[in-house]
């Protein structure tokens, strides 16, 4: 498991930026606009980080994702924060195991690549497959969401 990242909503992206690159000092590494799903997400890391000094290979250390719905939405009752994220070998296995041990899975990982589960305190968690998707298989291709995510 490789931790990634964790994400926060913005309000305004602009007044976002100012506050964490022009004011707190962190670096953008990578951007993502999405026309169809209207949003935005802005991958940020402390100066130094940019580059996983460890593996030299020009991966990018865990990061603070901001996420910036386009269309106006209120961030009330810890709404904008948004997930912790890891990187597993399988999300099928992963999944099964935190099935297995009492875990709802909130999200199941139909697409062979994205789960969401919940942790005790509610924090919202996403696993991510390594490398490319797994085939989709069951239970999870046809397994329902549970709650929210």
């Amino acid at each position: 498991m490789k931790y990634l990242h964790t994400m926060v909503r913005a309000r305004d992206l602009d007044e976002t930026m100012d506050f964490y690159c022009n004011k707190l000092g962190l670096v953008e590494v990578k951007r993502y606009d999405s026309e169809a799903g209207r949003f935005t997400l802005v991958f940020l890391a402390a100066p130094g980080d940019e580059v996983d000094p460890e593996s030299g290979l020009g991966r990018i250390a865990p990061c603070l994702e901001i996420t910036w719905n386009w269309d106006t939405e209120n961030y009330d009752g810890g709404r904008n924060f948004g997930h912790l994220a890891y990187e597993v070998e399988d999300i099928y296995a992963t999944c099964q195991k935190l099935m297995d041990a009492g875990v709802t899975i909130n999200r199941p990982p139909r697409d062979g690549s994205m789960a969401f589960v919940r942790s005790p305190d509610g924090i919202s968690i996403e696993l991510l497959q390594q490398g490319d998707a797994l085939a989709p298989a069951e239970p999870w291709a046809s397994m329902e969401n549970t709650g929210s995510w």
